[in-house]
C-alpha cells in the first residue's frame, strides 16, 4: 500500500497573510511547515491584501463552507482620481479624473452601497467564465463580460481622509463581495474614479486579528528545536468553524450511529426542540455536522481522525 505523504494534522490556523503573497502560496508554505497531508484556505485574499486567512488542516477542510459563508470585515484605502484594470494599485490606469469628493459626498455615496446590492466582480478575479478563471482571460487580453450578482454589505464607514485624494474605509460584508469592486463603483458614482491602494481583512466569521499569527512567527516556531509541537499547539479545533450553530453531546453508541450516517433520536428533558443546523461531539471531539429534524439529529458530514 502506498504511504500517504505528510502527517495527519487536524484543525484551524488563522494566518495573518503578508502582502505580496497569494493565498495559494501562503497555504503551501504553511502546509510544509506542519508537514500536513491536507490543507486549504477559506476565502481568497489578493496578493496586495494582508490579514485574516483561515487555513484548514485535515478534517477541518470539511467545515470550510461554514467559514466561507461567514461575515467578513475589511479596512481599506481608496485613491481617488484613477481607475485601473485590476481595481487596485497593481493594475494599469484605464480612466482618470481631476474631481475629488468631499466628506459629505463620500459618506452619502457609501451609505447607498449598504444592503443587498448588485455588483460586477473585477475583471481580475477568480470568477469562472465558461470554465476559465476571469483573471487568466484578462491576462491573456481576451474580451469578456462578467454578470452582476447580488452581494450583501452590512456596513461601510468612512474612517479618515488623509488627503483630498485618499479615503480609508471599514466594511462588513457577506460572501462573494469584492472590496476592489466596491472602491471602483463608489468612484464611478461620484464621477472621480478610484482604486484600492491598501486592503486588510480583519475578520472572517469567528476568526479575528487577535486569533491570527504571522507567517514569520510560524516559521520561527517551525524551525525551533521543539519540532512540530509548538505549531500544532496553536491550532484551533475543527469545530471552531461552527461557532454559530448548536452543539450536541453524544455517547459512544450514538456517536457510532452518526459515523455510519444514521440519525440519532434526541432524548431527555434537556433535548433541543428547535430544528436547524447543529453538530455532534463525543467527549470533546467533533463527530458530525448535520441538522435537527423532528426530534432527531441527522448527520450530513462525519469526521474521521484515524489517519
Amino acid at each position: 500500500m502506498r504511504k500517504k505523504k505528510g502527517s495527519p494534522v487536524h484543525g484551524w490556523l488563522v494566518l495573518d497573510k503578508p502582502q505580496g503573497l497569494t493565498s495559494t502560496s501562503a497555504v503551501a508554505r504553511v502546509k510544509r511547515l506542519f508537514d500536513a497531508r491536507k490543507a486549504g484556505h477559506a476565502g481568497t485574499l489578493d496578493p496586495l491584501a494582508t490579514g485574516i486567512l483561515p487555513i484548514a488542516f485535515g478534517e477541518a477542510t470539511k467545515t470550510v463552507p461554514y467559514i466561507v459563508d461567514g461575515t467578513k470585515c475589511y479596512r481599506f484605502t481608496v485613491r481617488w482620481g484613477e481607475e485601473t484594470d485590476t481595481d487596485d494599485s497593481d493594475g494599469q490606469a484605464t480612466a482618470s479624473s481631476e474631481r475629488r469628493p468631499d466628506r459629505t459626498t463620500i459618506e452619502a455615496t457609501a451609505a447607498a452601497f449598504v444592503g443587498d446590492i448588485q455588483q460586477v466582480p473585477p475583471q481580475y478575479s477568480a470568477v469562472k467564465v465558461e470554465g476559465a478563471r476571469a483573471y487568466d482571460l484578462a491576462r491573456d487580453g481576451e474580451a469578456f463580460e462578467l454578470a452582476a450578482r447580488q452581494v450583501r454589505i452590512d456596513s461601510l464607514d468612512l474612517i479618515e481622509q488623509p488627503d483630498a485624494s485618499t479615503a480609508v474605509f471599514e466594511a462588513r460584508c457577506g460572501k462573494g463581495t469584492y472590496v476592489r469592486a466596491l472602491a471602483r463603483d463608489m468612484g464611478r458614482r461620484m464621477g472621480c474614479h478610484g482604486h484600492i491602494i491598501a486592503l486588510r481583512r480583519t475578520r472572517v466569521g469567528p476568526f479575528g486579528e487577535t486569533d491570527a499569527i504571522s507567517l514569520e512567527s510560524l516559521e520561527q516556531l517551525g524551525h525551533s528545536d521543539a519540532g512540530r509541537e509548538p505549531l500544532t499547539g496553536i491550532l484551533k479545533p475543527v469545530e471552531a468553524a461552527l461557532d454559530d450553530i448548536l452543539a450536541l453531546s453524544f455517547g459512544n453508541s450514538d456517536a457510532l450511529r452518526l459515523k455510519r450516517g444514521q440519525p440519532v433520536l434526541l432524548r431527555g428533558a434537556g433535548s433541543p426542540i428547535q430544528t436547524g443546523p447543529a453538530y455532534g461531539m463525543l467527549r470533546g471531539t467533533l463527530v458530525a455536522v448535520g441538522e435537527i429534524r423532528q426530534g432527531e439529529f441527522w448527520p450530513t458530514r462525519v469526521f474521521n481522525y484515524s489517519d
